[in-house]
């Protein structure tokens, strides 16, 4: 490998250097200074830089947003603390969906069969009802399936089916998910 010839001009960060700065500073400054219980002034500056969220959204004010244009939120959904949503690519998050707190989405990854390192971007798709579970991973690519769960610190490499408790690393469908009581 000779990171030397890196190049990753050819990747399209969706908006100019003065807009993506300006979102990173937006995000470093007023992000942290919101407070906890306040989500609608942190929707609005991600709305503002191209989000699609909807109604009822929690945010936490330490989740950070690489691209916030290549992020869409379904209704009802929550993006807890520390939470790093790292969209070199769309990801999608459907609705009545948990990501918890440290849990981190990441689009992109290199090939480490090429001298240069190239960087290989793939978007991630969380369905509606979701739970990924505090600390874990979701790689480029993966889609959850609808009223999945996704136990504490796994590691999510591949698609996951719908409707299942899926735990581990790599993470794997363990058991149909059952719901009791009210729905």
């Amino acid at each position: 490998m000779d990171l030397r010839k890196y190049d990753q001009s050819n990747f399209d960060r969706g908006r100019s250097n003065w807009i993506i700065l300006l979102w990173w500073l937006v995000q470093a400054i007023v992000f942290p200074l919101t407070p906890h219980q306040l989500h609608a002034p942190r929707i609005a500056l991600l709305r503002l830089f191209g989000a699609k969220i909807g109604k009822g959204v929690v945010i936490r004010p330490t989740a950070r947003f690489t691209y916030p244009w290549k992020v869409e939120i379904g209704d009802y959904s929550w993006i807890g603390d520390d939470v790093v949503l790292y969209s070199l690519d769309y990801i999608r998050i459907g609705r009545h969906s948990v990501i918890s707190q440290e849990c981190y989405l990441c689009t992109g990854d290199h090939n480490f069969e090429d001298p240069t390192f190239s960087l290989i971007t793939a978007p991630i798709t969380i369905g509606n009802g979701v739970w990924v579970a505090t600390d874990s991973f979701v790689g480029p690519g993966v889609e959850i399936g609808a009223n999945t769960i996704v136990g504490a610190r796994s590691s999510v490499f591949r698609s996951l089916p719908a409707g299942q408790v899926c735990l581990g690393n790599p993470c794997r469908p363990h058991h149909p998910r059952q719901f009791k009581g009210k729905e």
